[in-house]
């Protein structure tokens, strides 16, 4: 028996035959290379943590917020501007993704930020970026976020920022509307947005270091409007007319109310601030909550803002002479998914690398409750965070595949090791929402409306159950010795097959796209027990074969979020390659020329770090306006995959 493996010679791909003898010492070999490459990057501690890069709004923020709290390091700064400058596109702009098209919000932000840092109108790449702004409108279209960064700085007018009464923070918790209705992340930057609109903070700049060429009409000309609706009767406009009643009542506001209110949108953040420093565990969080509370006078030298501010440095990814601004840390998550790899590709249970990750998982679990636990009050604690430091808001997808870890991992003292599953296990099937599914961080905050009202420009204020943590719920279940009979295993099923697209693929939240959705399905059907036979199973198998690309591989643009034309699209990476093969691996018990040719694709493009090359986000935030790269993905996903297509071929030859 001979199988067909693929070389790259001078740009060419040419098939190769070789026995099968070489082929499973080819695919040893890479396995062997990427574990020893993984295993090497592992941190003394138990965990493992890679960049994770956002785009240019990140550098920018940052540079700006040093900026309103007077607290520039210039030698950081320049190199923050270093790597502005360096993805820069030839256009002017600056993109949301790598090969994407210019983001005006990204773009206004970017150039404001390099103006701080001494750059002016009259250099080449700001008279590029210039035109680029004009020839889309100017700064009267920059989204919400860049004009609370820019009110603040002065140049936009405080009356330009959406209409968010800081009395808001006062709706009881069973109003139709309260802050517990948001997602995590729209409620810890909701309220630091509160306060600075409250306070209406304007650092003064230096003509030559503000923005004044972005406008089109003079400024006294210039009219900040809110994105109309798409129809006289939407939504949309609905809230647009709102908004002008509460600017309404923003200038006639009742004081006592309104002091009441900062008190309790204060208190708010105190007590939500972690024992590093920081919010909410992302970017908007750590910035926006501090200059809110500056805004309220806490100086620099204050206890809070001082642990703020080294907390917002811990953003900061050094990259030589330039840096990177991160929009969280991803400690836990890399850890559990490297972890898992090993574990799939054969390392064995009781290896230290994985002990050591475990005993780390253990004492990083959550034990104290979280905003989640205003729409789940019984239920006990015990997740994990996506970061380092968020005690607030543990997530279900990195709690899932933590359990998944333990469970599958030898570990000295079995009665810690199980006390902790047992409460995981409790807590993430505990956050099930009511119709079925699992979202990443509340139960049941799903109100779609609320993606309509003018601060939600992204459409993504909300935390809606979505098919990757579904699935990964139920692989979870599985690990730790739950069947499909379980009534959560049921509801999350039916969930499933309710929200599958006509096509067969199911869309994925956190990864682009289908094919991340699709992949981490099929893995939760398949580990639960489903028959795989059913008709729904083989048409999520279809799809995945349908959208393989000619070179053997499988890629994705987040072009896919906006049009359904690109579903499945995109030149071959290899994260998104290994999630298809795993999903080909679950959705059939043997081997098909698909998935071979897919395992080929990754075998013949590992590179000499053991490691896979790829430039491309495949990680998602919000759809349409924000991706991420995850700097480990291309390594402990091809891990994976390359591991779970051995045992099968172990399995299949053993019949």
């Amino acid at each position: 028996m001979s199988e067909a493996l693929q070389q790259v010679e001078n740009g060419e791909i040419r098939p190769v035959d070789i026995s099968r003898d070489e082929f499973v010492a080819k695919l040893d070999f890479t396995i062997e290379r990427a574990q020893s490459s993984l295993l090497s990057q592992q941190h003394h501690e138990g965990y493992w943590h890679a960049p994770l890069e956002a785009n240019a709004e990140m550098n920018a923020e940052y540079i700006i917020f040093m900026h309103y709290m007077d607290a520039v390091d210039r030698e950081l700064e320049e190199r923050l501007k270093r790597l502005l400058l360096d993805v820069q596109q030839a256009d002017g702009s600056w993109a949301l993704y790598k090969g994407g098209e210019g983001y005006l919000s990204s773009t206004i932000e970017a150039y404001f930020a390099l103006k701080l840092t001494g750059l002016r109108a009259g250099d080449e790449p700001m008279m590029q970026s210039r035109r680029w702004i004009l020839s889309r409108g100017g700064i009267e279209k920059t989204g919400t976020l860049a004009r609370f960064y820019l009110a603040a700085m002065g140049q936009v007018p405080w009356t330009a920022t959406a209409s968010l009464p800081v009395e808001v923070a006062l709706l009881p918790n069973w109003f139709f509307f309260n802050m517990y209705e948001l997602a995590s992340w729209a409620r810890g930057t909701a309220f630091g947005l509160m306060l600075l609109q409250a306070a209406r903070p304007v650092v003064p700049v230096d003509f030559r270091s503000g923005v004044l060429e972005l406008y089109i009409q003079p400024p006294h000309f210039t009219h900040f409007k809110q994105p109309p609706g798409r129809n006289p009767l939407s939504l949309r406009t609905l809230f647009n007319v709102v908004d002008k009643a509460l600017r309404f009542y923003d200038r006639h506001h009742l004081k006592g109310l309104r002091a009441r209110a900062i008190r309790t949108a204060e208190n708010w953040l105190l007590e939500r601030q972690e024992a590093n420093g920081s919010w909410g565990g992302i970017e908007p969080c750590y910035l926006l909550s501090t200059m809110g509370l500056k805004a309220l006078g806490y100086r620099n030298d204050h206890p809070v803002i001082k642990k703020a501010l080294e907390a917002a440095r811990e953003l900061v990814w050094e990259m030589g002479d330039r840096a990177m601004y991160m929009p969280c840390v991803s400690p836990n998550w890399d850890t559990a998914l490297a972890a898992k790899a090993l574990l799939d590709s054969g390392l064995p249970a009781d290896h230290p690398a994985l002990v050591q990750s475990v005993k780390w998982f253990i004492n990083n679990q959550i034990f104290k409750r979280g905003d989640w636990s205003v729409k789940r009050p019984d239920l006990e604690p015990g997740g994990w965070a996506f970061e380092f430091y968020n005690d607030w808001y543990p997530d279900v997808d990195d709690s899932a595949v933590i359990l998944e870890v333990m469970a599958r991992t030898e570990f000295a003292d079995s009665h810690a090791k199980e006390r902790s599953i047992r409460a995981g296990a409790n807590w993430v099937m505990g956050m099930q929402s009511s119709d079925g599914g699992f979202a990443a961080f509340d139960a049941d905050t799903d109100k779609k409306w609320l993606n309509q009202i003018p601060l939600a420009d992204v459409e993504a204020v909300i935390d809606p159950p979505c098919p990757d943590l579904t699935g990964r719920a139920l692989e979870m279940m599985a690990a730790v010795g739950y069947s499909a009979d379980h009534p959560v295993a049921r509801r999350a099923l039916a969930w499933l097959k309710r929200n599958q697209s006509p096509d067969g693929g199911w869309w994925g939240r956190w990864g682009v796209n289908y094919v991340y959705g699709t992949w981490s399905a099929l893995m939760g059907v398949r580990a639960i027990g489903v028959d795989l036979t059913e008709s729904w199973v083989r048409r999520a198998v279809a799809w995945l074969k349908a959208h393989q690309n000619e070179d053997g591989g499988w890629g994705e643009s987040p072009l896919s979020d906006k049009d359904p034309a690109w579903r499945g699209r995109g030149p071959s990476t290899a994260s998104q390659t290994a999630w298809a093969v795993m999903g080909l691996l679950a959705g059939e018990d043997g081997i098909s020329e698909h998935a071979m040719r897919g395992l080929r694709w990754l075998v013949e493009r590992q590179n000499e770090s053991g490691a896979w090359d790829e430039l491309e986000s495949t990680g998602a935030g919000f759809p349409n306006h924000f991706y991420l790269r995850y700097h480990l993905y291309a390594h402990y996903f091809p891990l994976m995959a390359l591991g779970r297509f051995r045992q099968r071929l172990r399995e299949t030859a053993g019949r």
